[in-house]
């Protein structure tokens, strides 16, 4: 077990901090890209370069090129731009928006080559370091899809790093399907026209039905309206609404009869003077590997050797699209923490250490494992 002295945890935890103030929306990723990059040249990485999706790249080389391994973070944020990017360090704890999701997993990104250098670890071979654009919302997975295109299926595996999650080993990619469903009518005066149908009305009604679709509790199947809007005043009938719809499933085939029922619905709500149209907007491919294939088991190996009880899971992330293309996949957290994609979102600071250690002994044993 490498050597992590209370030093290197606090310049971690002070790169995260550092890093979340760096706004960073996804499809705006540009200033945490170039934050990023300088960052990488500074540590001596070799081929450091932005792609043309946005993405930062940087090559820690290992005893041979012959078989590589990619570790990712993601650089988005759910926030907008605009959104106020408070922090609260505290010994034990960090509050702050993305701390957790996913500055703190990018700042241990940028901290292994480090890490491994000063312990004196050469990896048996090139460890590929990814930061990545678009895995929030509606970015459809566009960074981690563009790594994956660039070098197939020539890794070990794809590793994605998230910031907190320790001890989840996310092994199976959730499918989501992401919808916007737009209503439009000729629309009028609240009194003179009285009558005339409304898209507001008219949306609120499929929004109602739509919530009433019964879903099956096995597999795990759900449905969310997230954002719903229209209308020009108080007193006019609106001519146009809209609301998008995240639809998620354990199940491929349980996720495509919940989108067949939904654009049934959207079918059933047309009629004279009302037009509803439905555009896909965003999507999340499924995927798997076993329980008990080698990277998994010796993640699960590696987890109860740090006194970490581990818990194999599913989840949507970045490894989701590596997965759907047949190749090994997860996603670790670094600590604990809670209320992610809030502006109460924070993280422990004590687990962090099991996390790096987690890390480091997962990268130091993976090609035994999977070679």
């Amino acid at each position: 077990m490498i050597s992590l002295p209370p030093a290197a945890i606090e310049a971690l935890l002070d790169l995260a901090c550092e890093i979340q103030q760096i706004s960073s929306p996804t499809f705006a990723e540009a200033s945490r890209a170039e934050f990023t990059r300088r960052r990488m040249e500074s540590m001596g990485l070799f081929d450091v370069q932005a792609d043309l999706a946005g993405n930062v790249l940087g090559r820690l080389p290992g005893k041979t090129s012959a078989r590589m391994l990619v570790i990712s973070a993601h650089m988005d944020t759910v926030f907008p731009a605009e959104f106020p990017l408070t922090l609260d360090r505290q010994p034990d704890r960090i509050s702050g928006p993305g701390i957790g999701d996913n500055a703190l997993g990018l700042a241990g990104l940028l901290s292994l080559a480090p890490l491994l250098r000063e312990n004196g670890v050469t990896l048996p071979g090139d460890l590929w370091l990814a930061a990545t654009v678009c895995e929030e919302g509606l970015g459809n997975l566009r960074g981690i899809g563009a790594v994956a295109e660039r070098f197939g299926p020539r890794p070990l595996a794809y590793i994605s790093l998230e910031g907190m999650g320790l001890g989840n080993i996310l092994h199976r990619g959730l499918g989501v399907e992401r919808f916007r469903v737009c209503v439009h009518t000729s629309g009028g005066h609240s009194w003179v026209d009285f009558g005339s149908p409304s898209a507001v009305h008219e949306l609120a009604g499929l929004a109602t039905k739509l919530a009433a679709l019964r879903l099956p509790r096995r597999p795990r199947t759900t449905l969310n309206i997230g954002l719903i809007s229209g209308g020009t005043s108080i007193n006019t009938i609106a001519s146009s609404a809209m609301l998008e719809l995240d639809l998620r499933s354990e199940s491929k085939k349980s996720l495509a009869e919940l989108a067949e029922k939904v654009h049934l619905a959207v079918e059933q709500a047309r009629k004279p003077g009302v037009e509803v149209l439905i555009e896909r907007v965003g999507w999340r491919p499924a995927g798997e590997i076993a329980p008990n294939h080698p990277l998994v088991a010796l993640l699960v190996k590696v987890l109860c050797g740090v006194g970490l009880q581990p818990h194999l899971d599913i989840g949507s992330t970045e490894a989701n699209l590596p997965l759907s293309l047949g190749y090994p996949s997860v996603t670790i957290g670094l600590t604990t923490g809670d209320r992610a994609h809030s502006a109460q979102e924070f993280i422990h600071t004590a687990p962090l250490e099991k996390g790096l250690q987690q890390t480091i002994q997962l990268l130091q044993q993976v090609w035994d494992a999977l070679s």
